[in-house]
């Protein structure tokens, strides 16, 4: 017999964890295709920075994840943005905002703890773990039938409504038959933890160059999260640098507003690439997160996206249709998507290209761009609100 769910989540990382916990209370029958062991994380949950926008922090306390992690966060107070050869600089302080914070730093790993720990709290929650999406039949009967490789063998499911939320290389994505716009930056990211003569203030940097941002994000344990971009063609001689060239390295993008900077911890590297879905639903089925897009990290836009993309479906499946995979409830999820996700693309994009470009010509463009940042209140306020994750129809849980 085949086993059947009213909605079927593949990929146990960020997003489809988030979205498992959403719908808790429901009443749906939920199941969680996770590729890791039970007594692993996914790889997804490393030593990398989260920066967690107002709009996310706000849901995640509404779900009871932010309550469960165990190390510090640390507030983002403050957003100092400039550009290497370029005058001018972008000054946005929380406070004058009537806010404490624009969000908060959480290290990957913690969250990824605090995620398991409020899953194990899930009512009406089967995980099956570890298996691996193989395959999908057409949607028939009401189900989406899919195939998964598990530990003892292949196992058929049933899917009321399938979600793939299994990252950019989506094997749900591919086999819906949905395609993709890809550009490959050129770029690949440093990310690492380093401790500084003065510990963060609760400002978080962003500093750009032409071979791609670096930016300063302010951990809740005293120390930098690192993020830095360099060329595709330099990465191998930048993860070969000794610990002392790799810090001189640093210094030299970053400067001296953290003082000295004494040491780094482990760095990863990930090479920059976006991946946008050319659709978001299928018959009886949807795509999240970095399988519905993928992209620049400038900003730190790419997981609050994709949990917003999370969040609206859980409230549409509350206040909907009792069948999850309605063409209707698929459609309309698709609409409410449409302003925040076409807004946070060309955002995301669009500052990538622009503050990667070496043209001398656009030099006093981007200089005036970030005087008129800076002074122009309207400006600012429209930066403000999408950096906290306000854009097009907002979830409820993080109004």
């Amino acid at each position: 017999m085949i086993r059947t769910h009213d909605v079927v989540i593949v990929g146990g990382g960020l997003v489809g964890a988030s979205l498992a916990i959403a719908l808790d209370g429901q009443g749906l029958d939920v199941a969680l295709v996770e590729a890791s062991a039970a007594d692993a994380l996914p790889a997804v949950f490393d030593q990398r920075n989260l920066s967690l926008a107002a709009a996310s922090v706000n849901a995640l306390h509404k779900l009871g994840v932010f309550q469960a992690l165990q190390a510090p966060t640390g507030a983002i107070r403050a957003i100092h943005v400039s550009r290497a050869g370029d005058f001018g600089r972008v000054w946005l302080q929380a406070s004058d905002y009537g806010r404490e914070s624009f969000g908060q730093v959480v290290v990957a790993r913690d969250f990824g703890l605090a995620l398991e720990a409020r899953l194990a709290s899930v009512a009406g929650l089967t995980r099956y773990r570890p298996a691996r999406f193989t395959g999908l039949d057409p949607a028939g009967g009401g189900f989406r039938r899919l195939r998964l490789a598990g530990a003892e063998g292949e196992l058929e499911l049933g899917a009321r409504l399938l979600v793939g939320a299994d990252g950019s290389a989506s094997g749900v994505r591919q086999a819906l038959g949905i395609g993709s716009r890809d550009h490959d930056y050129g770029q690949t990211l440093f990310v690492a933890r380093v401790r500084a003569e003065r510990a963060p203030d609760g400002t978080a940097y962003e500093r750009f160059t032409d071979s791609g941002p670096t930016a300063f994000l302010p951990r809740g344990d005293r120390a930098w999260g690192v993020v830095h971009g360099v060329a595709g063609a330099d990465a191998a001689a930048v993860a070969a640098l000794d610990e002392p060239a790799w810090l001189a390295r640093l210094q030299a993008v970053f400067g001296w507003r953290a003082g000295r900077l004494l040491a780094s911890g482990e760095r990863s590297a990930y090479p920059l690439q976006s991946k946008v879905a050319e659709a978001l639903v299928a018959p009886r089925a949807v795509l999240l997160g970095n399988a519905a897009q993928t992209i620049h990290p400038i900003g730190a836009q790419g997981f609050n996206l994709g949990l917003r993309d999370a969040l609206t479906l859980a409230e549409l499946l509350r206040a909907g249709p009792a069948d999850p995979g309605d063409a209707g409830l698929l459609q309309h999820y698709a609409r409410r998507r449409e302003e925040d996700r076409s807004r946070t693309l060309a955002f995301s994009d669009g500052l990538a290209r622009l503050t990667g470009n070496r043209s001398r010509l656009l030099r006093p463009l981007r200089s005036l761009g970030l005087v008129a940042a800076d002074r122009a209140a309207w400006l600012q306020a429209w930066l403000v609100g999408g950096a906290m994750g306000f854009r097009g129809e907002v979830p409820e849980l993080c109004r």
